[in-house]
């Protein structure tokens, strides 16, 4: 079963990071990507639209231009209302411990990880799948 993938990174180097690892990973994958969190919501606003399948997970900056990454989670609630919402992993730069506390106690963060997403990581995410 294909695992549907959005990473929403300002950042092309995270960007291309991330898919690497993710491609490196055994495993059937499609990986969209999106330059900030605006990109995205119009992305997902589309699928919701047409009715189709939000990405099953989703990796999200933080830090972004116009819209943060906490922006971006408070929008996609209020949009996919009644739809199934992906996992939603943070992956950061920066070592913030506040955006760590609040990560940890948000209903809708599966996890947070340090950038570069490193293949441990990958590997505790999938792990808990049950495909």
């Amino acid at each position: 079963m294909q695992r549907n993938i959005c990473i929403i990174d300002d950042d092309l180097v995270s960007q291309f990071a991330t898919r690497y690892v993710i491609e490196q990973h055994s495993g059937d994958f499609s990986i969209s990507t999106c330059a900030n969190a605006e990109e995205a919501l119009v992305k997902l606003s589309y699928l919701i639209a047409e009715d189709k399948e939000l990405p099953d997970i989703v990796f999200l900056d933080l830090i972004m231009g116009d819209m943060n990454g906490w922006e971006f989670i408070e929008n996609l609630q209020s949009l996919a209302k009644g739809k199934k919402l992906p996992e939603i992993y943070i992956l950061s730069g920066f070592s913030n411990s506040k955006d760590r506390a609040i990560a940890k106690e948000h209903a809708l963060i599966d996890g947070y990880f340090d950038k570069p997403l490193s293949r441990n990581s990958l590997d505790k995410i999938f792990s808990k799948k049950t495909v």
